[in-house]
C-alpha cells in the first residue's frame, strides 16, 4: 500500500475511534477492569492462585509485604522445600496447580514419568509445525505450533480436539505442559538455523530429566549445564507458573474458554496475550534499560551517578521516553514482590559463579534507589517495589539464554496455569464472559452513495 494512503487513512481511523477521556469518568467506566483506587474489578472466583500485595481497611488500600500462594500454599514454602531437599520443584508445582494438592512421592514419580513420556514430538509435527516456514518470533511460532496440534489430534479417529469432557481436557493439558519446552527449544533452533545461518541442533528430550534440565539440554550446543544453572532455571519456572486469574493471559484463558472453544485456541490466545510488552515482555525492557545505563553512566558502580541517570529516565530525558524505570512497580505488589526477593537470592549465587557480582550489585542498587526517585516525581504514587522482571532477564542472560527466549520461557512456566484455569472455567460452567460497552455515538441516517 502507498505510504500516503496509509497515513491519510490512519488519520481517519484515529478520528473515528477517539473517545474523550472525560466520558469514561462520566459513565463510570472501569477502564482495564480497574476500580478508581487501582484494584481489580471482581469478575470471578478461583482456587488456583492468590496474589496478596495490599489490604483494604476502612475503605482505604494499605500496602503490605507481598505474598504469592499456589492453591493456598505460600510459594516461598515450595521453594524452601525444593532447596532443602535438593531436587527440582517445577513438576511438583505443576501437579499442585492442576490437582489442588501436593503429590505424594509415588504420585510425583508417576507425574514426572507421565510428563517425560509426552515431551518428544513426532517427526511430522516437527517438520510441519516448526521447521516449515519458521518464524522470527518464538512466541508466534509457539502459538502456531499449538494451533497446529489441533490438526494432529483431529487425525486420530478415537479422539476429538473439541471434546470438552474433563478427562479429555486433562489429556490435552498434560500433553501440552510436557511438550511446551520441546516446542520452544526447537522453534528457537529453527530460527537460529534458517534465519541466522547457524547449525541446526535438534536434541531429543530426556524423559528422566526435569523441565529445566531438558530446556538447557535442548538449547545448548553441547547439551551441558551445571546443577546450579538447572536449579535457578527451575526456580524461575516455579515463580512464573501462576499469578492469579486476573493477569491478562490467564483472564484471556477464562474469556476464550467460556465460549466453549477447544484448548488449542484457548492456549494460543493466552500465548499471544503474554507476548505483549505490557505483560510477558517486561524483562526485555529491563535488560535494554540496564544495557543503556552501563553504556551511558561513566561509573555505574557509584550510587550517585546511577541515581542521577535514573532521575533522567524518570524525567523522560533518557531511556525510552516513557518515564518508566523498568523492573520497578506492580499492579498488585506494593511493599515487595516475593518472586523478586526469592529470585534475587539465587541470582547472587549464580552471579558469583559467573564472575558478574558487579552487575548484580547494579541491579540491587536500582532496586534500592529507584523507588524513592519514582515517588519524588509522582507524589500520588503508592509504595513502589522491585518486581520479578528486574532479576529474571539477568538470570537468563547469565545462563546464556537468548533474549528471543525470555518470554517463551515465561510461557513454558505459565502453561500449566492456563490449563488449570481452563479446567476451572469448564468445571464451574458459568455464562460466556461478556462485559458491557456503552455506545456514545448517536444514531444517524444512511446516506446514498451518490449523495455523499
Amino acid at each position: 500500500m502507498d505510504g500516503n494512503w496509509l497515513k491519510a487513512h490512519a488519520d481517519k481511523a484515529r478520528k473515528a475511534n477517539w473517545i474523550d477521556p472525560v466520558l469514561y469518568q462520566r459513565y463510570g467506566v472501569k477502564r482495564g477492569l480497574r476500580n478508581q483506587d487501582g484494584t481489580g474489578v471482581l469478575v470471578g472466583l478461583t482456587t488456583i492462585g492468590n496474589v496478596h500485595g495490599y489490604v483494604v481497611s476502612e475503605g482505604e488500600k494499605q500496602a503490605v509485604p507481598g505474598q504469592l500462594f499456589y492453591r493456598g500454599i505460600d510459594v516461598a514454602d515450595i521453594v524452601a522445600a525444593k532447596s532443602r531437599e535438593r531436587r527440582p520443584g517445577y513438576e511438583e508445582t505443576a501437579y499442585l496447580l492442576m490437582f489442588g494438592e501436593l503429590p505424594t512421592k509415588a504420585q510425583l514419580e508417576d507425574w514426572n514419568s507421565t510428563l517425560g513420556c509426552h515431551r518428544k514430538l513426532s517427526e511430522s509435527f516437527k517438520e510441519n509445525a516448526l521447521f516449515s516456514n519458521p518464524s522470527q518470533d518464538i512466541m508466534n511460532a509457539l502459538a502456531r505450533a499449538v494451533l497446529f496440534a489441533y490438526a494432529f489430534e483431529d487425525e486420530d479417529p478415537k479422539s476429538s480436539p473439541d471434546d470438552l469432557s474433563i478427562e479429555h481436557c486433562l489429556y490435552q493439558a498434560v500433553e501440552m505442559i510436557a511438550a511446551f519446552p520441546t516446542i520452544v527449544a526447537y522453534a528457537y533452533q529453527a530460527k537460529a538455523h534458517y534465519h541466522k545461518g547457524r547449525s541446526l541442533i535438534i536434541r531429543n528430550p530426556d524423559p528422566e530429566k526435569s523441565t529445566a534440565e531438558n530446556l538447557l539440554l535442548m538449547l545448548r550446543e553441547d547439551g551441558k549445564y551445571t546443577k546450579l544453572e538447572a536449579d535457578i532455571l527451575d526456580l524461575a519456572l516455579i515463580l512464573h507458573a501462576e499469578h492469579g486469574g486476573g493477569n491478562n493471559s490467564s483472564f484471556t484463558t477464562h474469556v476464550v474458554t467460556s465460549s466453549y472453544t477447544d484448548i488449542y485456541s484457548s492456549v494460543a490466545a493466552s500465548i499471544l496475550s503474554l507476548k505483549g510488552g505490557r505483560h510477558g515482555g517486561a524483562n526485555l525492557r529491563v535488560m535494554r534499560q540496564m544495557e543503556e545505563i552501563m553504556r551511558e553512566v561513566p561509573d555505574w558502580t557509584k550510587e550517585s551517578q546511577v541515581a542521577d541517570y535514573l532521575a533522567k529516565i524518570s524525567d523522560k530525558k533518557a531511556g525510552d521516553g516513557t518515564g518508566l524505570i523498568y523492573g520497578l512497580g506492580h499492579a498488585v505488589y506494593t511493599v515487595s514482590d516475593p518472586r523478586a526477593q526469592i529470585l534475587k537470592k539465587k541470582a547472587r549465587e549464580l552471579a558469583k559463579s559467573k564472575g558478574r557480582t558487579d552487575e548484580m550489585k547494579l541491579f540491587e542498587m536500582i532496586e534500592n534507589l529507584g523507588p524513592e526517585i519514582v515517588r519524588s516525581r509522582h507524589p500520588k504514587a503508592e509504595e513502589v517495589c522491585a518486581n520479578v522482571d528486574l532479576y529474571s532477564g539477568f538470570v537468563y542472560q547469565m545462563l546464556g539464554i537468548s533474549k528471543d527466549l525470555y518470554t517463551p520461557i515465561f510461557a513454558i512456566a505459565r502453561c500449566v496455569s492456563w490449563c488449570a484455569h481452563r479446567m476451572e472455567e469448564l468445571i464451574n460452567a458459568g455464562p460466556i464472559i461478556r462485559p458491557a460497552y456503552k455506545p456514545i455515538i448517536r444514531p444517524r441516517d444512511y446516506v446514498k452513495l451518490q449523495d455523499r
